[in-house]
């Protein structure tokens, strides 16, 4: 017969083992899509270049993610989590309304 201890000991690991594979594919999975609800709400495009400038006249050239304060890698990263978007990863190349100027 097991006891209670017995089990939540012997259980720790194989649930802390899940949890780091749990990451490990979310980390893998890549950009977050262009159809993510926040990023709809923000306008936020993988390819800075492909901003309708019309619909959004804050956008500027040169005002890519990589260059966002709120961009959470190093400006020479390719992608990066974002804090405007949950800190799902965004492309440096991107952009979206919440473009703040780095520091």
């Amino acid at each position: 017969m097991t006891t209670r201890r017995q089990f939540v000991l012997h259980s720790l690991p194989v649930g802390a083992a899940l949890m780091g594979g749990v990451g490990q594919v979310r980390a893998q999975a890549g950009l977050v899509p262009e159809t993510d609800p926040v990023a709809v709400a923000l306008g936020y495009k993988h390819d800075a270049t492909k901003i309708d400038a019309k619909k959004y006249p804050a956008w500027q050239a040169g005002r890519l993610c990589n260059g966002c304060q709120l961009f959470l890698g190093k400006p020479a990263d390719a992608q990066a989590p974002c804090s405007a978007l949950a800190n799902k990863v965004v492309s440096a190349k991107g952009w979206c309304t919440a473009w703040v100027k780095k520091a």
